[in-house]
Parts: structure tokens; sequence; C-alpha cells
């Protein structure tokens, strides 16, 4: 099962490629951002991002962000398998 994750962007690592660094519940990894530059007028340290399969693809904010994250944890092993897939991505 593939997840929408929520994630806190903490910096802009690599402005030519749309990558930023991302925090999804303790775990760090660059993530595309360039999905949201036209819709939303891109991303920014502190913005909380949905992330798919390696691309932010909707902004949301904190709340918004906090209530996905709890109902993504009460799914259990799903939840759980995404995050474990997410620690062994690499993006550069």
């Amino acid at each position: 099962m593939c997840l929408a994750i929520p994630g806190q962007v903490l910096e802009l690592v690599d402005e030519a490629n749309r990558l930023a660094k991302v925090d999804v519940a303790g775990v760090r990894r660059n993530v595309n951002v360039g999905l949201l530059d036209a819709e939303s007028g891109g991303v920014e340290p502190g913005d909380w991002v949905l992330i798919h399969v390696g691309f932010a693809i909707s902004k949301v904010d904190e709340e918004e962000a906090e209530a996905t994250r709890q109902l993504l944890e009460g799914m259990g092993a799903d939840y759980e398998q995404e995050l474990a897939e997410l620690r062994a991505s690499v993006i550069e």
C-alpha cells in the first residue's frame, strides 16, 4: 500500500532540482517539491506537505498534518511499512 504521509519541510537543499529535506515522524529525507511550485507558490522551511513516492504532492496546514498522521498511525502495519520504506529511500 502506498500512502501520502505528512512531513515538515526543514530546508531547501537543492534549488535547481527542487529538493527539500523533510522530517516525517523523525525520518529525514530529501523529497522533490517541484510539483508545488506553480500551484501553491512553492514551499518554504516550516511548511507541511503530503509526500507520496518521494514527491511532495500538496501543502497542508499543521492541524491537517497532525490529524493525518494520527489516522495513519491507527493503520498500524501499513503506516510502519511506509515509514520503513521511507527510511530506506534515498533521493540525492
